[in-house]
């Protein structure tokens, strides 16, 4: 099969350092050439795969040497790249949110796209009433809850190489956060938890320019005087390996609606038990009181860590090999290119000539929103 991966361009692929999204369209895509498909990737020039590489920009643009003040003007570059070549693919596979709906709807080559992000916001309901028809995955169930009656033509969870992460049987002596510093992750939980245990903490997550004033107002502080919370900030693949495997368990204490979270699969294939609040996708990755403890107060988190030893860390390894690996994403998204060649999409629910027939939760707000703006 001839297939096209659209990547976004924040970052390189396989990304050098924070980059989940750029991590999964470099394992799928490596995937997809080893089992022999003939795979060409549209990203920035200073990715690495072994598949064909159209360059849409000089570099990653968070990492590049110069400032880079209007994204958009390197994502039209690489749209026009892509369908310049359209005609010679099977499949267009994009992972650019909503950016190439436009033209995508206009030419007959079978498209389908990943939403790695959140679908809360109010303003994607008016853009996927027109855009109804487009066929998209979610990467997780609980992702789709904020608009159900769109194009799913499935879900794919995430996937890792399977011997990207080294299986540690023996837990380690602190816990490990990891990711970004931002409010919906909730660092600040981290810490207490850390606290309130005596067990030291390891932090690692990056912070974006956004989220600057936060950690100097909120989290800093927090750090300070703390000679058991030790914040090593953002860190490469190779580093994770290590840092997640060595680790007693992974807190994920997350506050906000988890699209899919892939630091917790990344655990997992360490070995390594994870404390998870019950919020987006985390039921449906952690197997709660097998591969680690689903809660939903701060202190059912304290009581976890005081028992995660009866967590078996080779059941935790053996959940990411029947569950996320990225031969089983790869075989997912093949038989979605297959369904969609066909024509064969699930059906958006509750269709009504292009408009949902039924409001979804996020359906009032818009609507006192539109309302507001008539006044």
């Amino acid at each position: 099969m001839k297939i096209a991966q659209i990547a976004p361009l924040a970052e390189s692929i396989p990304p050098k350092l924070y980059g989940g999204t750029e991590r999964i369209v470099s394992y799928l895509t490596e995937e997809l050439v080893s089992q022999k498909h003939d795979v060409t990737l549209f990203a920035s020039a200073d990715s690495r795969t072994k598949a064909r590489l159209v360059p849409a920009c000089e570099s990653a643009l968070r990492l590049s040497s110069r400032r880079i003040i209007d994204p958009i003007a390197h994502y039209i570059r690489l749209l026009e790249s892509v369908f310049k070549y359209a005609d010679e693919f099977d499949v267009l596979h994009f992972h650019i949110d909503y950016l190439h709906f436009p033209l995508t709807r206009r030419q007959l080559i079978p498209a389908v796209t990943t939403l790695h992000g959140k679908l809360t916001i109010p303003d994607l309901v008016p853009l996927y009433r027109e855009y109804f028809d487009m066929q998209v995955v979610s990467v997780s169930d609980s992702q789709r809850q904020p608009l159900p009656w769109i194009g799913w033509s499935g879900t794919v969870y995430h996937g890792l190489p399977k011997d990207l992460y080294h299986f540690q049987s023996q837990p380690g002596q602190y816990l490990a956060f990891i990711g970004r510093i931002s409010p919906e992750k909730r660092p600040d939980r981290a810490i207490e938890i850390a606290k309130r245990t005596g067990v030291q903490l390891k932090i690692a997550a990056k912070v974006d320019e956004t989220d600057e004033a936060y950690f100097q107002e909120e989290i800093k502080p927090l750090l300070e005087h703390s000679s058991f919370i030790e914040f090593i900030g953002e860190i490469n693949e190779r580093e994770k390996d290590e840092f997640l495997g060595n680790a007693l368990a992974l807190l994920f204490p997350i506050d906000w609606p988890e699209p899919f979270g892939l630091v917790l699969i990344e655990a997992m294939a360490c070995g390594t038990p994870i404390i998870a609040f019950r919020n987006g996708s985390v039921p449906e990755i952690v197997d709660d009181s097998r591969t680690g403890f689903v809660v939903d107060t701060l202190e059912e988190a304290i009581t976890a860590v005081q028992k995660i030893d009866s967590i078996d860390r080779r059941i935790c390894r053996a959940a990411f090999e029947e569950r996320f690996t990225a031969r089983r994403m790869a075989q997912d998204y093949l038989a979605i290119y297959e369904k969609i060649g066909l024509g064969k999409g699930e059906e958006p629910m509750h269709i009504c000539n292009g408009f949902d027939a039924r409001p979804g939760p996020f359906e009032d707000e818009y609507t006192s929103i539109e309302n507001r703006r008539e006044q």
